[in-house]
């Protein structure tokens, strides 16, 4: 995790001037704009992919947007995955950080790609998971293992503020009790974005 609170600082660090220059941003040419702070939460259908487990979790994390490229808007993003409802099977909980890569289209629908990498935690249910290790069966109740995870998904206007966040994203657990020692899960996430600046079209 000492990446993901790296990351943190970083964004934390870099947000405090912003504070005070939004309305003023909002002159200024698109390639001029300063640094873009942001935050989204929401509600999340995690397909473990582990033994068919399930979980209903929280998903939530800050953005900052950097200068824009060629109708591209660089951004930096760290996120976090944690369980409400931990099904029987698996629970996994992990934070992320990496970059996310806005399509600016000029219009209310803001699609994006993203990768991420994290650490994560797998948190084995009804008293663990059993695991033939080497011809040494081996009871498994934690795993804590790195995560990649590469997506996407969509952020529509409905304010100049406020934005509702369709996402999905494709996890890779490495060094868990599998044969192939990873386990690929699956996430997708209904939220809400909040903007410190004004970038919708509103």
């Amino acid at each position: 995790m000492k990446r993901n609170n790296l990351i943190l600082t970083l964004i934390a660090l870099l947000a405090i001037p912003l504070w005070g220059s939004s309305a003023a941003a909002q002159s200024l040419p698109t390639a001029s704009r300063p640094l873009e702070l942001s935050a989204f939460a929401g509600v999340s259908a995690d397909y473990t992919g582990f033994l068919g487990g399930k979980n209903g979790s929280i998903s939530a994390g800050i953005d900052l947007a950097l200068p824009p490229y060629r109708g591209l808007l660089p951004t930096l993003e760290v996120r976090g995955l944690y369980p409400e409802d931990k099904g029987n099977v698996v629970s996994q909980k992990a934070g992320f950080g990496g970059l996310r890569v806005d399509f600016l289209l000029g219009h209310r629908f803001h699609p994006y790609g993203d990768f991420l990498f994290g650490r994560g935690e797998m948190d084995y249910q009804s008293g663990g998971y059993p695991y033939n290790n080497y011809n040494y069966q081996v009871t498994y109740q934690v795993t804590t293992t790195y995560v990649d995870s590469p997506g996407g998904g969509l952020d529509l206007d409905i304010t100049r503020r406020f934005a509702i966040k369709l996402d999905a994203q494709s996890q890779i657990w490495g060094d868990t009790p599998t044969a192939s020692t990873k386990v690929h899960s699956t996430i997708g996430t209904l939220g809400i974005v909040y903007r410190f600046g004004q970038r919708g079209v509103f």
